[in-house]
């Protein structure tokens, strides 16, 4: 009998959620089982997802497949009717123990998403072939932009309490993790739902403060319209939170900025990125954007472009638009999919361009890199460092930077 496994895809809340699935499973006994843990994002994650399925019928006929996940929880009907699956969870039921190592069960387990009020905080020990963890402190959103599905497969935002956190901080650190990177789906709302209403940059303050043994902690994605006070000053003033920032920005056009419901402007953005360079001047950024909006012109574009350019944002997560039934957007007047694919590549191709600019801005220049494999590192701007010789994987070590590859950069050992 073979053993468990887990296929995930989607965001790095997955990834920890995919690591509660894997503890519950594995306490429950459970052998020659595969669960896919799914996204919903983009149509075009669910029909890897679909396909995924599929082939791992083919490959192991025998083994039970559940699937969970946000495309799960969205439609589980249409993945209950796929021959190849045995069972469906929902979001909050795959994180629920009570789920795992049951002989009687019902084929789909999926309750209303929106009735979940709380987020429980895991006690993940760790991260299989990782060398950074992740930490979940919130899930769900309170915000319904135009083109996004998600809140229906997450719920409404909820926090997880700050001693929660530590702990599990801590339990991480003590398990041989360097660095820990922060996630949720809209982590910059986070405690709104707290008693006293902590906000993201008093929770990253008290973290910092009670976890000192953690040597780095990293944000994910962040909304330029809820960033608090706190972040920007954490920025300036504590070394342990990485100088690397990846904004939610989707569009560089007020108009479709307010079609997407978005709650940022153009002017936003480059007000924050202008206060966060002068408090922290190694700052980098990324971004999230989505090319070929519902309505976007090819001037709208063009504003889009020349603000990925005007901020320098170095790392860029380009999605051509995606339509999701039960949307707003997707009863917009739509953009023929040849220019959105065209769009996103003009941008993915800036991407790189930002990327190669800061890559050579770099060499010269001293790092500390967190150790993935024997050879290869990620700077604290998260920049990928190829090594001259071997380091041991989730160590923290001292290099210089040499020079630039296709990939990464070279780098040498200096401790």
């Amino acid at each position: 009998m073979r053993e468990l496994d887990i296929l995930t895809f989607g965001c790095r809340l997955n990834a920890y959620e995919s690591e509660v699935i894997k503890a519950h499973a594995l306490a429950a006994g459970e052998k020659d089982t595969v669960y896919v843990n799914t996204c919903a994002v983009t149509a075009e994650a669910e029909r890897q997802a679909r396909q995924a399925i599929r082939r791992l019928r083919r490959e192991r006929p025998d083994a039970r497949i559940v699937v969970t996940g946000c495309a799960a929880q969205i439609s589980p009907e249409a993945y209950a009717q796929m021959p190849e699956v045995d069972r469906v969870l929902g979001n909050a039921e795959k994180l629920d123990p009570k789920n795992y190592g049951v002989t009687s069960e019902a084929r789909i387990a999926v309750n209303d998403i929106f009735s979940v009020n709380e987020t429980a905080g895991h006690l993940v020990q760790g991260f299989e072939g990782k060398a950074r963890a992740f930490l979940q402190v919130q899930n769900g959103c309170d915000h319904r932009c135009t083109f996004c599905i998600i809140p229906f497969g997450r719920g409404n935002s909820r926090s997880v309490p700050l001693g929660a956190l530590v702990e599990a901080a801590r339990k991480l650190v003590a398990n041989g993790y360097r660095e820990i990177v922060l996630t949720g789906v809209d982590i910059t709302a986070y405690g709104a739902d707290l008693p006293g209403r902590p906000t993201l940059g008093s929770m990253l303050r008290r973290l910092l403060a009670l976890v000192p043994e953690l040597p780095r902690l990293r944000l994910s994605s962040i909304d330029p319209a809820e960033v608090d006070g706190d972040v920007l000053a954490l920025l300036a003033d504590e070394p342990r939170l990485m100088p690397h920032l990846h904004l939610s920005l989707q569009s560089g056009n007020n108009l479709i900025l307010k079609r997407m419901k978005r709650r940022h402007t153009r002017e936003d953005v480059l007000a924050f990125c202008d206060h966060a360079q002068r408090l922290r001047r190694d700052v980098v950024f990324g971004a999230d954007v989505i090319a070929g909006f519902p309505t976007e012109t090819d001037s709208m574009f063009d504003e889009t472009f020349e603000l990925v350019e005007t901020c320098g944002f170095t790392y860029l997560h380009v999605f051509p638009y995606s339509p999701r039934p039960g949307t707003p957007a997707a009863r917009m007047p739509s953009v023929p999919n040849a220019v959105r694919k065209a769009r996103a590549a003009r941008l993915r191709a800036a991407g790189k361009a930002a990327e190669r600019r800061f890559h050579e801005s770099c060499v010269g220049s001293k790092t500390r890199l967190l150790i993935e494999t024997p050879r290869l590192g990620r700077s604290e701007h998260y920049a990928p460092v190829r090594l001259d010789m071997d380091a041991l994987p989730g160590t923290i070590v001292p290099a210089s930077i040499e020079g630039v590859g296709p990939q990464a950069l070279f780098g040498r050992l200096t401790g």
